[in-house]
C-alpha cells in the first residue's frame, strides 16, 4: 500500500471487526482525531474498478480498506456498484448502535444491464444518532461532519459461492481451475 506499511511492526495483520472499523477508525476520522496506526488512506472509490484498488487502498489478504466521501454516485470506469440488501446496523458489545453497513455488488457494464461479478463492497457509516450528536456539537463550535465520511471494505468472493475467507488464503477462480486438474503426473517438464 505504499509508504504507510513501512512503519508497521513485523507480523502486523489488519483484520478489524465491523465495530472496530466504525468506532476506532471512522469515528476518529470524523472527529479529526489521530488514529494509530494510521493505515487507512483516503480514496475516492468511484472512478476505480475494484481490481484497481491494489496499491491504492490498505490491503490485507484479499480485502482492501479505505475512507471515502459519502456519495450516491457508484459508477466506475467499467461498471457500477449496486446495493443488494437493506442497511445493517452495527452494534458495540454493549448493544449500543454506532453505525450502519451497506452491502453492494459490482456489475460490469452500464446500469441496469450489467453483468454481476464476485466483487463485494461493504460501506460503513456512523449511525444517525451519532450524526445528530454531531449537529449539536456544531452548534457549540465544533466543525465535525459525520455524514460525509464512510470507511469501505472491498473483497472478491470465492467462486464456490461461500463466504469470504478471513485468513487471506482464498484462491482465485483461475487458481481453483488449475488445482482441479488431476493429470498433473502426466505433464512432463523439459530438461
Amino acid at each position: 500500500m505504499g509508504d504507510k506499511n513501512v512503519n508497521l511492526p513485523p507480523g502486523f495483520r489488519f483484520c478489524p471487526t465491523d465495530e472496530e472499523l466504525v468506532v476506532h477508525f471512522l469515528h476518529r476520522k470524523a472527529e479529526l482525531l489521530p488514529c494509530h496506526p494510521d493505515v487507512i488512506p483516503d480514496l475516492d472509490l468511484y472512478p476505480y474498478d475494484p481490481w484497481d484498488l491494489d496499491g491504492k487502498a490498505m490491503a490485507e489478504g484479499n480485502k482492501w480498506y479505505f475512507y471515502s466521501r459519502r456519495t450516491q454516485n457508484r459508477i466506475s470506469n467499467n461498471g457500477y456498484w449496486k446495493q443488494v440488501d437493506v442497511d445493517e446496523p452495527i452494534f458495540t458489545s454493549c448493544s449500543e448502535k454506532v453505525g450502519m453497513k451497506k452491502h453492494c455488488v459490482f456489475y460490469i457494464g452500464e446500469p441496469p444491464e450489467g453483468v454481476k461479478t464476485n466483487w463485494t463492497l461493504q460501506e460503513f457509516r456512523l449511525s444517525d444518532s451519532t450524526s445528530s450528536s454531531s449537529r449539536s456539537s456544531k452548534r457549540r463550535g465544533h466543525s465535525k461532519d459525520y455524514s460525509k465520511w464512510v470507511v469501505c471494505r472491498v473483497y472478491e468472493r470465492d467462486c464456490g459461492g461461500g463466504d469470504d475467507v478471513d485468513d487471506g488464503t482464498e484462491l482465485s477462480c483461475l487458481d481453483e481451475a488449475f488445482l482441479s486438474l488431476d493429470d498433473l503426473d502426466e505433464i512432463s517438464l523439459p530438461d
